[in-house]
């Protein structure tokens, strides 16, 4: 998948008439991330690909980063010594310590959508939302809300301070490939595709 969707950002670059280039965000499951020849993997597929690593998210989910925290911790940093950026998906829904976060050299912290259906009509959800917000900026890291699907929401996440969102409040929806699936933009003026693991 990783081949794939860097050689797709490849394609869209090659054909686009944009100002702002599309980058990709892609899952990475457990069995990926323990793969001994993820980092050189990658590494050759950018070289072959010749994209920017900054265009490329690799999002790794709460629960699989604490299976195995060494592993975890020195197969991100040799992923994140390659350009790429790394967000915690899903991040509010696993069992991690905070102690841990601050080991892993990640980018973002992604705000999973159960707390974002909520937002501006249950005090909880905006609570969690917002911690989870100042967490992220306290740290360094962007935070990015996902499955944004009302004007509501998105109002919410902007008085907030969260820095960018993704999901179906966006009208516009990029074609379908045949190598990733396609959602919305996720700030409005700029798209990120995301591809699944």
């Amino acid at each position: 998948m990783l081949d794939q969707a860097c050689r797709q950002v490849q394609r869209w670059h090659a054909s686009a008439e944009r100002s702002s280039p599309l980058s990709v965000a892609i899952n990475i499951s457990g069995r990926q991330l323990g793969h001994p020849r993820l980092v050189e993997d990658l590494a050759a597929v950018l070289a072959d690909t010749s994209i920017d690593p900054s265009l490329v998210e690799l999002e790794i989910t709460e629960s699989v980063l604490m299976d195995d925290v060494e592993m975890s911790a020195d197969t991100l940093g040799r992923l994140h010594a390659l350009g790429v950026h790394l967000a915690v998906d899903d991040f509010g829904t696993g069992y991690s310590s905070l102690s841990y976060l601050r080991r892993f050299p990640v980018d973002i912290l992604k705000v999973d959508q159960s707390f974002v259906d909520g937002l501006g009509e249950d005090s909880s959800d905006s609570a969690i939302v917002t911690a989870i917000i100042t967490l992220a900026h306290t740290l360094g890291l962007r935070a990015v809300a996902e499955g944004v699907e009302s004007a509501l929401q998105l109002g919410e996440l902007r008085r907030l301070g969260c820095d960018r969102a993704q999901g179906f409040q966006w009208p516009a929806r990029p074609a379908a490939t045949t190598s990733a699936s396609c959602s919305p933009p996720t700030v409005p003026g700029s798209r990120r595709q995301r591809s699944g693991s």
